[in-house]
């Protein structure tokens, strides 16, 4: 048993033992399944959504250095004839490169050289007679499947790290693509591999339209395929965890669900796991370079990526062509690329069915709030300034306010949006009052209510009850008198009665002759 070569299990037995632990094993099923041309796997996700246990999980079922029978015996993969054939069989080889590549560093050695020595080391203390320290990686694999049989399954955790932090032109950052080319493209990759399977950030690295490993099956934020639910949380075992330990699933829903992956919502692991232990629901992902992530990719300047940004963290959905992105963090030709990669970043979402981009849960809104309080510099700070004073005037019912700070936001900050209807005026109003997801909850458009559907509504979160319900009515080239009368008219207040407090009605309107905005506002005493 090695520290590269055939590990034991002791990683994973750990994170079984863990009372938040969620069975995630039924993937090695889905493994198994795979074709024989379906055997080299990217699995790309988040930071914090699990990659590393199920690399671990890989490694204990098929790594010979373990014993792992009865350590999968009470857990829910599938216990048929291939799960247990193939238990414990293969040579595995397992690799965290970010580890190593920082260890190179720190010992001023070349990173790739490092991990070609470190491979070579355990095959030939376990293969002496036919591997020697001269040898590639794939020709010492290949020499050991041709007089022996025997298949490898290669496992590499943060294979994307020097994808990621490596210039473009980095001659560290070459040599690996072309070991990894070296390892799995040769012509007789598809003998001695068992399985190769790659967990990172990023899917896999292209050059002039063309995967840098294009022999992989990728799955990604974009399309996670029959894996959807096998790396996040998903709805059902959420609601497990949160009956047993005694927090809210609703509010766990609010705060961390919405990447929808093959038709399944799936929530960030991380933070799940967080808000159970602590009974606490907040933002967990500070730890892991939040803001400067955001600030590296939103700082270049393409024409129209802060509006974009903008109008997904005020609750609306962008479209976006994620065809093309090179996946690295370096080549960036236009917004939708930029936007791409937010989207393998976790920062945002994905809907393939409509091919739209949008801001999956409270906890990202968060952390975008935070980084345009904290970035006085950036557009989206400006913009933050603008819609606070907006939601504090409409709570002090500072009528001509309203309607100036509405004007200004969408001629400064959205002034793509073209007012030809109200649904253009509702967008402009809830990204006006982004601010209000501090106290609020998400806007609810087409609230029901009374005699028929308020356009806009603002709950306030729960630890907020003396925040006032916010209605908001709107018409487009009327005037805003109209759109009181209508709330009053249809009795939108009367469904809100259960809640706490004073109820604020907002009339917004638009005139297309002077291209002005009006507002009117009322309060309602409960």
């Amino acid at each position: 048993m090695g520290r590269y070569l055939n590990r034991g299990n002791q990683k994973f037995s750990k994170f079984v033992k863990s009372k938040y632990f969620v069975d995630k094993t039924r993937i090695i099923n889905k493994l198994l399944e795979k074709d024989d041309d379906q055997k080299f796997i990217c699995n790309s996700r988040p930071r914090r959504f699990g990659k590393s246990i199920t690399a671990h999980m890989l490694v204990a079922y098929f790594s010979k250095g373990a014993d792992s029978r009865e350590l999968f015996t009470p857990l829910k993969c599938e216990k048929d004839e291939i799960f247990l054939e193939n238990l414990n069989q293969y040579d595995t080889i397992f690799m965290d490169v970010q580890a190593q590549f920082v260890e190179a560093a720190d010992m001023e050695k070349n990173p790739n050289h490092y991990i070609r020595q470190n491979i070579l080391r355990e095959l030939q203390n376990e293969y002496p007679d036919l591997v020697c320290e001269e040898m590639a990686v794939s020709t010492a694999l290949a020499i050991i499947n041709a007089e022996t049989g025997n298949e490898f399954v290669i496992i590499f955790d943060e294979w994307d790290y020097p994808i990621r932090e490596l210039a473009e032109d980095s001659r560290e950052r070459l040599d690996y693509i072309e070991f990894l080319r070296m390892m799995f493209k040769n012509a007789e990759a598809q003998d001695y591999i068992r399985l190769a399977y790659l967990t990172g950030i990023l899917p896999m690295v292209r050059a002039k339209g063309q995967s840098a490993v294009n022999n992989f099956d990728e799955y990604t934020m974009l399309d996670a395929r029959d894996l959807g639910g096998d790396i996040g949380f998903v709805e059902e075992e959420v609601q497990e965890l949160c009956e047993k330990h005694g927090v809210s699933a609703e509010e766990m829903k609010y705060w961390y669900d919405g990447y929808c992956l093959s038709g399944m919502e799936v929530y960030n692991p991380l933070s799940v796991v967080r808000a159970v232990e602590s009974k606490r629901f907040q933002q967990y992902w500070t730890e892991t370079g939040t803001y400067e992530d955001i600030r590296s990719l939103i700082e270049h300047d393409f024409d129209g990526l802060r509006e974009a940004v903008i109008q997904m963290l005020s609750g609306n959905r962008v479209p976006v062509n994620v065809f093309g992105c090179r996946n690295d963090m370096y080549t960036f030709r236009d917004k939708d690329q930029i936007i791409t990669t937010l989207i393998h970043l976790g920062y945002f979402a994905y809907d393939a069915d409509t091919q739209e981009a949008y801001v999956p849960n409270k906890e990202i809104r968060e952390i975008f709030y935070r980084y345009m309080e904290n970035d006085q510099s950036d557009t989206l700070s400006e913009f933050l300034k603008y819609s606070k004073e907006a939601l504090k005037a409409v709570l002090d019912l500072e009528q001509e306010r309203v309607a100036e700070l509405v004007q200004k936001v969408h001629d400064g900050f959205i002034s793509s949006i073209e007012y030809n209807d109200e649904n253009s005026l509702s967008c402009t109003v809830m990204i006006t009052l982004l601010a209000s997801f501090a106290y609020y909850q998400r806007p609810i458009r087409e609230f029901p209510g009374g005699k028929g559907f308020a356009d806009i509504v603002y709950l306030p979160l729960p630890k907020y009850p003396q925040r006032p319900v916010i209605v908001v009515e709107l018409k487009w080239n009327q005037s805003a008198n109209a759109a009181i009368a209508q709330i009053q008219e249809k009795r939108y207040p009367d469904s809100l009665k259960d809640y706490y407090g004073e109820i604020l009605l907002v009339g917004i309107s638009y005139e297309k002759k002077t291209k002005e905005h009006t507002c009117i506002m009322e309060r309602i005493e409960k």
